[in-house]
């Protein structure tokens, strides 16, 4: 009897758990995540590995002793994304593809997934650029709505509620005659 009320509490325990880790992890992004920005800050490289967090009204990156600041308020559009990259990558993943029979091709169907923030935003000059990030997986979200709470603005939430609703105002069914 006591060990089938031992099996219960393990399982009710795991479940628990289960529940809480998940969001134990969106809740960790509010603070710098570590990102590689792909391309578009002005005064860093391409592919450059660093942290990114929003504070103080400012979409903030840091590589090295290099950082960038993106005023929120001039933001114009900010959109995340699902995607993969090659989990076995570089030197290792090019030799692999010499490999006899395609054999180094199986190496490419090994895929991890990340997040994807792609920013819009205006300069001083009134410049208009473009900047996109990958990150882990559950991070991009809470950074776009830290974005957004700080005033950066966004076209994507507004585009589903008006095409529905323009659905939902002209009527498509054909009348019968």
């Amino acid at each position: 009897m006591t060990s089938r009320t031992t099996t219960v509490l393990v399982g009710v325990a795991s479940l628990f758990a289960g529940l809480v880790i998940p969001v134990a992890n969106a809740q960790r992004a509010s603070g710098p995540v570590k990102v590689v920005q792909l391309t578009g800050l002005v005064g860093v490289k391409d592919n450059a590995k660093g942290t990114l967090s929003v504070e103080n009204g400012n979409l903030h990156f840091v590589h090295g002793k290099t950082s960038s600041d993106v005023n929120a308020a001039s933001i114009q559009d900010v959109a995340t994304a699902a995607d993969s990259q090659r989990a076995v990558g570089g030197t290792i993943g090019l030799m692999s593809m010499a490999a006899p029979y395609g054999g180094g091709r199986v190496l490419s169907l090994f895929r991890t997934k990340i997040d994807t923030l792609t920013v819009q935003y205006r300069d001083a000059d009134g410049g208009l650029h473009g900047a996109i990030f990958t990150m882990p997986v559950g991070t991009s979200e809470v950074i776009k709505k830290e974005l957004v709470a700080q005033g950066a603005h966004t076209t994507s939430d507004k585009e589903p509620a008006a095409a529905s609703a323009a659905s939902s105002s002209t009527p498509n069914k054909e009348q019968k005659q």
